[in-house]
Formats: structure tokens, C-alpha cells, sequence
């Protein structure tokens, strides 16, 4: 585990995540893409549960891997330059409108409920990203989200293209 005040040209932070699997997969696209990872107490799961090794097979020595207390203890890790910049499937600016910066914070929510009003509030920004089957607000319809691991991907893929860190 590393320090989460150091600060890398893009960061990914699980908030309070509870599949293992899901944060296993996770882990796998920041080692590929090397980026940081933090994990937002509490987690729904031990860090050293064999689903969330299994997950990410053999990559997790290629994950700069850190846990935060709670999200005030991310927040406050943070320089003033950082921005957190909030993944949501509503009310978001949409991602590829989005202009990201050097040192931005990418927050996903928890699989069941996602990101909760106030974490919502204390974001820099929200994005969200396109889906042209998504449900109505009432969930019917459509497709009501990505699975997580795959919206990260695709965020953090995106946001590592724009800032030309590949």
C-alpha cells in the first residue's frame, strides 16, 4: 500500500465499494493503465479476500493500492490543485464534454447505491457517461447502469487519453 497524499497525473477512488469481484477488475485496469487506486472505508469486503485476488489474478503487485478511513480523509489528503471529480449515472456533464486536469480524483459509488447526495455535493464535478439505451428516471426501459468495473474503465481510459498519458 502506498501513501494517498502523493499526488499522480490521474487517480481512481472506490467509495465504499462491496463486490470483490468488481474491485478486483478494477485493480486490473489500474495496473494496466497505471493508476493509483484508493479504496474508500468501509469496505464491504476484506482487502485480502481470495474473490478480490482472483479478480485481479496475478496483477495485484502492480497496484498502487491505497485505503482511505472515510471520504473526509480523501478529501482532506488532497492538494489544493486536486479536484474530485464524481462518476454518476445522473446529472452529470456528460464524459466526453468533460475537461479533465492533471492530478483529478476519479470517485465511483457504490454498486448498489452509488455515490450518496452529500459525497455528491463535495465533488469538484460530476460526469456521466453517455448511454443512449439508459432506463427513464423511473428505471424502466433501458439499461439503468454499466457495471462498475466498466465504467471505471471507460472513464479512466478517457480521461488518460485526453491528458495524453497514453
Amino acid at each position: 500500500m502506498t501513501n494517498v497524499n502523493r499526488v499522480t497525473p490521474l487517480r481512481v477512488a472506490l467509495f465504499e465499494p462491496r463486490i470483490p469481484p468488481n474491485t478486483g477488475n478494477i485493480a486490473r485496469t489500474c495496473a494496466a493503465f497505471q493508476v493509483p487506486l484508493t479504496l474508500i472505508e468501509p469496505l464491504g469486503f476484506d482487502i485480502d479476500d481470495r474473490s478480490v485476488r482472483r479478480a485481479g489474478l496475478d496483477y495485484w503487485p502492480h497496484v498502487d493500492v491505497s485505503t482511505s478511513a472515510g471520504f473526509a480523509e480523501l478529501q482532506s489528503s488532497l492538494r489544493s490543485e486536486q479536484r474530485i471529480i464524481g462518476c454518476s449515472r445522473r446529472a452529470g456533464v456528460c464524459l466526453n464534454a468533460f475537461q479533465f486536469q492533471l492530478g483529478d480524483v476519479l470517485l465511483f459509488g457504490r454498486e448498489d447505491t452509488g455515490l450518496p447526495d452529500d459525497v455528491r455535493q463535495r465533488c469538484d464535478a460530476i460526469v456521466t457517461i453517455p448511454m443512449p439505451g439508459a432506463a427513464g428516471d423511473d428505471g424502466q426501459g433501458g439499461v439503468r447502469s454499466l457495471n462498475l468495473s466498466v465504467a471505471t474503465a471507460l472513464v479512466t481510459y478517457q480521461a488518460g487519453l485526453q491528458l495524453r498519458l497514453w
